[in-house]
């Protein structure tokens, strides 16, 4: 049972990183996170050991994620009361890989929520199309597609905050 659930736990990395790209702030992810390993705990008899848990704890974060998109469209979004004062206290960043990393990060946020799952297993946690197809619960064909649209509404997004970064630095 510690092995099981020290693999878990080793997962811990990869699991906030794409809670990260899933969610739109850092306290969502964690809870997102947190859900996800408390789901997996209930389940882990569920998983064989020898396994690597990565598949298996990504699909229990999609799932957990989906309920909550849905949750939101039936409920409506909540907004905290710290994040409408959080840029008061936010420092620009001086460094230029900072703020194209922010730019990145902020476009992937506009892609809509299919393909930016898509985008990270495949791109950022480096899953196969098929790895990430299974957990996400579609064809691979239909993966693939996620991916070629989402790359480029996420081109597209970073051609117009590269404009717009242009057009600051003229004024």
């Amino acid at each position: 049972m510690d092995e099981k659930r020290g693999a878990i736990l080793a997962e811990l990395p990869r699991l906030r990183r794409y809670a990260r790209a899933l969610m739109r702030d850092r306290e969502s992810a964690d809870d997102l996170v947190q859900d996800c390993i408390e789901k997996a705990l209930e389940r882990i008899d569920n998983w064989q050991t020898g396994d690597n848990p990565r598949r298996w704890l990504f699909t229990i974060m999609h799932h957990i994620f989906i309920d909550q998109l849905r949750k939101v469209k039936r409920r409506g979004a909540m907004v905290s009361i710290s994040a409408q004062h959080e840029n008061a206290f936010v420092t620009q960043p001086t460094q230029l890989e900072t703020l194209q990393a922010r730019e990145v990060l902020e476009a992937l946020q506009t892609i809509e929520p299919d393909r930016r799952s898509a985008l990270v297993l495949v791109s950022v946690e480096g899953m196969t199309y098929a790895e990430a197809a299974t957990v996400l619960g579609i064809p691979a064909g239909t993966l693939m597609s996620r991916i070629a649209r989402g790359r480029e509404e996420l081109r597209l997004q970073l051609e117009d905050a590269s404009r717009r970064r242009k057009i600051r630095v003229v004024e």
